[in-house]
């Protein structure tokens, strides 16, 4: 991964479906595309798909949370969010002392007992370990090659390991430091949308980690991070579960990656901290942190503002047994194509209500086709969650699985409908 940043490009919007967001010009084959709205001019000033951000020649991804507008259960977040990326060597200049130096002597300050943070940390530390990336690179000057690293939680005895996709994404070689041997890894399977990936080692008798459960996580809970800041392996840092229910999302390749339903904590996060465990005070992974927040517009000074992201391990732990299985990754998927109302647009339009989600398409057979959503209905309720904007659409959906029956409540003109929708998979059919 380089240092470079990807910035929101106004000029290249896409469509939103709670199936993903695309740029027009690549769709994904399991995104729907719906047409545009009629051109007029009021609509188009009051009502219009998000920005796409354009893509730049590094990895690292920007979130601005104004992206999507508010997020469900959380409020709006109003710095950027990067992903935690492997600490960056160019060729092979080393990182610079003076990183090393601020990194080992900042020191995370917490109220959470000292003993219970060793205790924790002693079942935690066996089973994260650092995970090395090489890539070749096309420069101006020739091919170079760039090395990173992230961390990754063991998850068998024998080899396999869950981290975080954008942490193996593009490497031409993956390696896994296993005490003090370097052992080759190879990739198990990805999914891009969820940011999450499975890599396998050769090697029986690892430790694997005691997986606990993200459900009855608590605000106020207190929690340990493991994994490598900075190439820093079996770094520990405390803190507390800061808030739940957090949701962003990536769109600079073409297609969403949904970060969904995370757990926010104030443990210090760190590049390189990618793929790493979030962990209870028992010792059980509740988290794999993925993205940290920064108020720097600068990737190369994103470092932890007390801020960090985890992947809830439910959630995670599922998507890790499909890929070991090596099946395709199912998400629920309800086949709309829809855009935010506003105060404006909803005014404007007579829609009746000042925030939703106008449905503008339905993909012919699809759960929301069966269930009798039309075009013109303005979605306001999907199952517990009030929908203000078409993320929260996708946010809502991605929160149940398939085979999930949902209430989708609409307004349809004057009137307001329920209508029960049984949420399929997004995975494409064979």
């Amino acid at each position: 991964m380089s240092d470079t940043s990807f910035s929101t490009d106004p000029a290249h919007p896409a469509v939103a479906s709670d199936a993903g967001y695309a740029s027009p010009a690549q769709p994904p084959s399991d995104t729907y595309l719906p047409p545009s709205l009629p051109e007029t001019p009021a609509v188009a000033a009051s009502i219009r798909p998000e920005p796409v951000p354009a893509r730049g020649p590094g990895r690292v991804k920007i979130f601005f949370a104004a992206l999507l507008g508010a997020v469900v259960g959380a409020g709006l977040v109003t710095a950027a969010l990067y992903l935690v990326p492997p600490a960056v060597l160019r060729g092979s200049t080393p990182a610079a002392p003076a990183t090393t130096v601020a990194v080992t002597s900042a020191v995370q300050t917490t109220s959470v007992s000292s003993q219970s943070i060793e205790s924790a940390a002693t079942k935690v530390l066996p089973s994260v370990v650092n995970v090395s990336v090489r890539q070749t690179v096309a420069g101006p000057f020739g091919s170079a090659v760039q090395e990173g690293q992230g961390s990754g939680v063991v998850l068998r005895a024998d080899g396999y390991i869950l981290t975080n996709n954008h942490v193996v994404d593009g490497a031409d070689s993956i390696t896994v430091r296993i005490g003090t041997d370097v052992v080759a890894a190879k990739v198990v399977g990805t999914d891009p949308t969820t940011d999450l990936a499975v890599i396998k080692v050769e090697r029986t008798g690892m430790t694997p980690a005691t997986i606990g459960s993200s459900a009855g996580l608590k605000v106020g809970q207190e929690i340990i991070a493991v994994g490598s800041p900075f190439g820093l392996d079996k770094t520990v840092t405390a803190g507390i579960v800061s808030a739940l229910n957090r949701s962003n999302f990536d769109t600079s390749t073409g297609s969403i990656t949904a970060y969904t339903n995370l757990i926010q904590s104030d443990a210090a996060i760190n590049p390189g901290n990618s793929g790493g465990a979030l962990a209870d005070l028992d010792g059980r992974v509740i988290g794999i942190n993925a993205l940290i927040e920064s108020p720097s517009g600068s990737v190369g000074a994103a470092q932890s503002a007390g801020i960090g992201f985890a992947i809830p391990i439910d959630f995670a732990k599922d998507v890790a047994d499909q890929l070991i299985a090596k099946k395709t990754v199912e998400h629920a998927y309800m086949g709309i194509g829809s855009v935010t109302v506003d105060a404006s647009s909803g005014q404007q339009l007579s829609l009746g209500v000042t925030s939703g989600a106008l449905v503008q398409s339905v993909q012919k057979n699809s759960p929301a086709d069966k269930a009798g959503l039309k075009t013109s209905d303005v979605i306001i309720k999907i199952g517990a969650t009030d929908i203000t904007t078409v993320g929260d659409v996708f946010t809502a959906i991605r929160s149940h699985k398939v085979g999930d029956t949902v209430d989708v409540i609409v307004m349809r003109g004057k009137a307001k409908m329920t209508l029960s929708v049984t949420l399929a998979s997004d995975a494409p059919k064979k």
